[in-house]
């Protein structure tokens, strides 16, 4: 019955929408691609999921209005979802950063093609900001913006200033079975394994002020429900958050933001839950502040944590809309 309702919300029959699922060979592996929107003449939005194994073609529902204005692509990478179900688990050296960030400029040249579009909207979330801001450096030719949520600057001051936060609020809150798991985390997150780490993440997202777990509510219920998924692909969505996350876990503990400078050659747009506990607020809108880039705009969305694209889709499309989507761009890198 939620599976029907959902489908009916979900579907598309204007005239020149676009509904299409499909597999793409990219960087040699079949990967998976969702592309929807209502109007084909719409702006195109890349979605960089994070997870850093976590497809964001979950949130399909959460953002149908989004479809009226864009139209949205979503991949599935190497490792994840029906990517994952359709390959099997990729082989040793496949699951690094940079062979994620080449698959992901081949994506984006695929979808400009295939769309006839001179240029996309690059939007990235979580660990997927790790691989859409190189992307944005390498190839800003490809794109009209980028746009960064749920944004990682420095991996291993994020989990440090994370870890202290929480430590505050169970404190407060006289959680002593939460502060003893924490406190027995060493306060520099280099020396975790990533045990330690989902141990930081389960106690940050269960105390979050702005929505205590929203964000996981809100993906397992999409995940559940999205009517084009069966069990195995649910399955497949699953297994591939743990082992991308377990694979990866060294590479996206020592990634850096500023190690590459701060220079984008287009504009940059950061749309942030006010009150991200997860990926630290503070830290995004620092970096934001020493990013030189032909244009940028900062939105922070009051009320909201991790995944405010998702829990507070409305505010986020606002914010999205506001997005140029025609500025001038660097020639291409040689």
């Amino acid at each position: 019955m939620l599976k029907r309702k959902a489908a009916a919300r979900a579907r598309i029959t204007t005239p020149n929408g676009i509904v299409e699922g499909r597999y793409v060979r990219i960087g040699g592996v079949e990967q998976w691609l969702q592309i929807r929107g209502e109007d084909r003449d719409n702006p195109v939005l890349l979605v960089v999921h994070g997870g850093p194994g976590s497809p964001y073609s979950v949130f399909t529902a959460a953002l149908r209005e989004w479809e009226r204005h864009f139209t949205v692509v979503h991949w599935d990478r190497r490792g994840c979802g029906r990517t994952l179900r359709r390959n099997g688990a990729p082989g040793a050296g496949e699951l690094t950063f940079e062979r994620m960030v080449a698959d992901g400029i081949e994506v984006a040249e695929h979808v400009r093609a295939h769309l006839g579009k001179d240029r996309v909207i690059l939007m990235a979330g979580s660990m997927g900001t790790i691989i859409g801001l190189p992307m944005a450096r390498q190839r800003p030719d490809l794109f009209s913006a980028y746009v960064g949520t749920d944004f990682y600057v420095d991996m291993v001051g994020n989990e440090r200033q994370g870890r202290a936060d929480t430590l505050d609020r169970l404190r407060a809150a006289g959680n002593q079975r939460g502060v003893a798991t924490l406190e027995a985390l060493d306060a520099d997150p280099r020396t975790w394994d990533v045990k330690a780490w989902g141990r930081r993440m389960q106690w940050s997202m269960g105390t979050d002020p702005a929505n205590p777990n929203g964000g996981l509510k809100t993906l397992f219920s999409l995940l559940l429900t999205k009517p084009d998924y069966s069990l195995l692909d649910v399955l497949a969505w699953l297994r591939g958050f743990a082992a991308v996350r377990d694979a990866m876990f060294t590479q996206f503990m020592r990634f850096d933001a500023r190690a590459e400078g701060t220079r984008l050659e287009i504009p940059f747009h950061l749309v942030q839950g006010a009150q991200d506990v997860v990926t630290l607020t503070g830290p995004a809108v620092e970096f934001f502040a020493e990013v030189d880039a032909p244009a940028k705009s900062l939105v922070l969305i009051d009320g909201a944590s991790h995944f405010a694209a998702f829990t507070h889709p409305a505010e986020f499309l606002a914010a999205l809309r506001t997005v140029p989507v025609a500025e001038p761009v660097a020639e291409p890198v040689a």
